[in-house]
């Protein structure tokens, strides 16, 4: 099977988009992740999905802790920017919990402690133990078929 078709099939399976933060020497790095998912309430578990090639698994290998920010419709251009598809010269605002930074006014933002880090193909699958949350108003921004969308809440 080619990687493409893989791929395709792949996104098609419509999923959240993550910011995924991290300190370094007094710096915050971040990475655009769609590969998330709750694991477990007991202990309360997630999972990021990182490619080995990445920049940023070596720094979360070295990291005690890391902030996931679920982005709103609103904060697209912020998942541009850890996705080097497009950079964002303004100025980015977080919110910091416990010495980690997470993206200001996302649908919710996750402290996490790192739990477990697991080799999968050419990923690592990183654990994080959610020991803070932080919650917003607003509507999701979307990943699909290589393209950004939206869901509107009927919930007001």
């Amino acid at each position: 099977m080619e990687d493409r078709t893989f791929r395709n099939a792949m996104g098609r399976f419509a999923t959240g988009v993550t910011v995924i933060t991290v300190n370094e020497g007094g710096e915050t790095h971040g990475m655009t992740a769609n590969a998330f998912m709750s694991v477990s309430l007991d202990p309360k578990l997630v999972l990021i999905s990182i490619d080995n090639r990445a920049t940023m698994l070596e720094k979360m290998k070295g990291a005690e802790s890391f902030g996931i920010s679920l982005l709103t419709e609103e904060q697209k251009y912020l998942s541009m920017h850890f996705a080097k598809q497009k950079i964002y010269e303004g100025e980015i605002k977080f919110d910091v919990i416990d010495e980690v930074r997470v993206l200001r006014n996302s649908l919710a933002a996750l402290i996490c402690k790192s739990y477990q880090q697991i080799p999968a193909g050419d990923h690592t699958l990183i654990l994080g133990e959610v020991e803070e949350i932080l919650f917003d108003d607003g509507d999701p921004l979307t990943f699909f078929k290589g393209q950004y969308g939206g869901i509107k809440s009927e919930i007001e």
